[in-house]
């Protein structure tokens, strides 16, 4: 036995009660420190080994015994070495004298090691509990029976749950309360049912809540060696990241400045839009809109004013349409809508004339009322037809609207497909015309009509394409101008245009020396690279600037004229000369005319064209010239085709003319032989 209790840690009393006296075992000894063999050894001293933390509760036990009660309890002995060993200690009713207890007995064994994992397991779980409840998501662990087991704080701060229903640990209880905080609790509770009939089950879901949350849930299962006792749900608040997810989305399809759809979504619309229609037998159209004069805005105001331009324009859209329609932001200042059920053709175009009205209507931007007007393309679904084929017939339908005038629109007809291959065709040639130098310039005279001698020439680009021929200039100088490349070709016409002047002054020098014309478009105007064009111009033919003219047309200054007067005072700066041309036909005024630091005034050839049949063109062709002389202005017929024009214009004290009756234009060598030769 002694053996026995050894081995087990395990030692044995007995007491009687009356007398006093107690029996120890050898092992109960030892689990005190103490060795048996010591005759010193009392029971005092043998108690003073209790720690004084656990007297009272061994002064419990006793007591429990003495009234005839099993008892026990935990408590520690405070060994010689001064370390600690936990035992338990268990007693009962050994004999009874007269009704009463008189022998107890028991047992106390050692669980020093029992104590120590228990404390592990609890700093382990106290580690568990603090990650639960600093951990994102709300944790709950019910048993088999759907009994409430554990839980953390987050998971009660998520569903807002009241302390009883988590001290009744009844799951029914709380799934009744949280049901009536969801958008669509039948999911959930169908989702609930599903997994307890199914334990080996995992599943993951979104919950809506009426609050506006969206929770993410996912639930497994729980196993003990790998039996399910139970499930482990766990639910995470997803709200912000779907939020962001949503904003994302928007901003991934949808046009950052006016909320608009993007050319991405708008395209995919349109694809949904053509299958919806073939299989309703339905008809749809698709408007392309370009901002007219929008980059004088820009220019003028600034990107920030262009901005809110863009923004006032989509509202005004927006009002226009349908709440099934589908407007867009393609990018720039081009919008596109899409119009589904279409009744006839009659229905879009009458909305293209609504869009043009209220886009003509004024804008209020920094203050000032801004005028823009917009021209549309409009193209209509056709059997077979896909997205980029509708889009583009409405691209081409827009563009060409803003050929024909602007504030207009356009359907789109095949042949207009034609043309922009056409188009596309002259482009790419003239490009390759660039780079291989194929364009040529012709001169037209400028003659004094009181002398008849030779002033100046107008210079005049050509293009002999080799496939189709001499091109007129209103061809490919547009094109130039909408694909940038008028730059180059102004540059290449201003370089040769100068060299040949320089090399004619040289031939046959007077005074004044003849003077060299060219011609700047709108969009060289504004270029920020014209002036280094001009000053390489000059620099490379030696050409005094004072014999240059640069031609301006009135169409150049409508918009922002406090913009085109600074640019024509940096030319000015030069030391070049400058021409209004083809004045009379644009918007100048009296005032206006006096703003700008121009030298020569050219007379439109319209005006020139009715001086012998019509008297009131007469009249104003001599009010210009009259114009002309009050502002110290040389004044220059354009279009002189007969002898009684040349006369009358003469007659008028008109300074110099041009046209086909002076003399046609012509190569250079041509020139050669005028300069040197006598007067026209």
């Amino acid at each position: 036995l002694a053996e026995a209790q050894a081995l087990a840690g395990l030692g044995s009393f007995e007491l009687d009660l009356a007398t006093g006296k107690q029996v120890w075992s050898d092992e109960l000894f030892r689990l005190f420190g103490l060795d048996p063999a010591e005759p010193t050894v009392t029971r005092q001293g043998i108690l003073s080994r209790i720690h004084p933390e656990d007297q009272e509760a061994l002064v419990r036990m006793r007591a429990t015994l003495e009234a005839g009660t099993p008892s026990a309890t935990d408590c520690r002995i405070l060994l010689p070495d001064g370390s600690v060993r936990w035992v338990h200690a268990r007693g009962e009713v050994k004999d009874h004298r007269g009704g009463l207890p008189t022998v107890v007995s028991g047992t106390v064994q050692d669980i020093t090691e029992r104590k120590r994992a228990e404390a592990d397991i609890l700093d382990t779980l106290s580690l568990l509990n603090a990650t639960l409840d600093s951990t994102a998501d709300g944790i709950l662990v019910v048993d088999s029976d759907g009994r409430i087991r554990s839980f953390n704080r987050k998971f009660v701060d998520m569903w807002q749950l009241p302390e009883s229903v988590l001290a009744s640990g009844d799951d029914d209880e709380a799934l009744n309360y949280v049901i009536s905080q969801l958008k669509d609790p039948d999911p959930f509770v169908a989702k609930i049912r599903e997994l307890y009939a199914q334990p080996e089950a995992t599943s993951h879901d979104l919950i809506e809540f009426r609050d506006g949350r969206t929770i993410e849930r996912h639930s497994q299962a729980q196993r003990v060696n790998g039996v399910p006792v139970g499930r482990v749900w766990s639910f995470r608040d997803i709200t912000e990241r779907i939020r962001l997810e949503q904003e994302l989305a928007h901003q991934a399809f949808h046009d950052s400045l006016t909320g608009l759809a993007n050319q991405a979504l708008f395209r995919d619309r349109v694809t949904h839009a053509l299958a919806r229609a073939a299989r309703l037998q339905t008809e749809l159209a698709v408007l392309f809109l370009d901002l007219d004069d929008f980059k004088t805005v820009n220019d003028s105001l600034g990107h920030t004013a262009g901005d809110a331009l863009l923004v006032a324009v989509a509202e005004r859209l927006r009002d226009c349409l349908r709440g099934t329609d589908t407007a867009a932001r393609l990018g720039g200042d081009e919008f596109a809508l899409l119009i589904e059920g279409v009744g006839d053709t009659a229905d879009v175009t009458a909305l293209a004339e609504r869009l043009i009205a209220a886009l003509k209507e004024p804008f209020v931007i920094a203050g000032r009322d801004i005028v823009v007007g917009t021209s549309i393309g409009i193209a209509f679904d056709e059997t077979h037809i896909n997205t980029g084929q509708l889009l583009r017939n409405a691209d081409i339908a827009m563009y060409t609207a803003k050929r024909g005038g602007k504030g207009r629109y356009e359907i789109f007809q095949r042949e207009m497909h034609t043309a922009a291959v056409d188009r596309l065709e002259i482009q790419a040639d003239l490009r390759r015309a660039l780079d291989q130098r194929e364009l040529t310039l012709e001169y037209q005279p400028i003659i004094a009509l009181d002398t008849g001698q030779i002033t100046g020439v107008e210079a005049l680009v050509r293009w002999r394409h080799p496939q189709r021929g001499l091109l007129a200039p209103n061809v490919f100088i547009p094109l130039a101008e909408e694909t940038g490349l008028i730059s180059e070709l102004g540059r290449q016409v201003l370089i040769e245009a100068c060299i040949q002047g320089r090399r004619w002054q040289r031939l046959r020098p007077q005074d004044p020396p003849l003077t060299v014309s060219v011609n700047l478009s709108p969009r060289q105007l504004q270029a920020d690279n014209l002036i280094p064009h001009i000053v390489e111009a000059l620099t490379v033919s030696g050409l005094d600037p004072a014999t240059l003219v640069l031609e301006i047309t009135e169409g150049a200054m409508v918009h922002d004229t406090e913009a085109v007067v600074g640019r024509l005072a940096s030319l000015k700066s030069l030391g070049v000369k400058l021409a209004l041309d083809d004045f009379g036909t644009g918007y100048s005024s009296f005032s206006y005319l006096q703003r700008l630091p121009i030298d020569v005034l050219k007379i439109d050839r319209t005006f020139i064209g009715m001086i012998e049949k019509d008297d009131r063109k007469s009249i104003l062709a001599q009010a210009i010239v009259s114009l002309a002389q009050t502002m110290d202005l040389v004044a220059v017929a354009e279009g002189v085709e007969t002898s009684t024009q040349a006369e009358l214009l003469g007659r008028m004290g008109c300074d110099q003319a041009q046209g086909y009756y002076l003399a046609r234009p012509m190569a250079a060598d041509a020139i050669d032989a005028l300069v040197c030769g006598a007067p026209v």
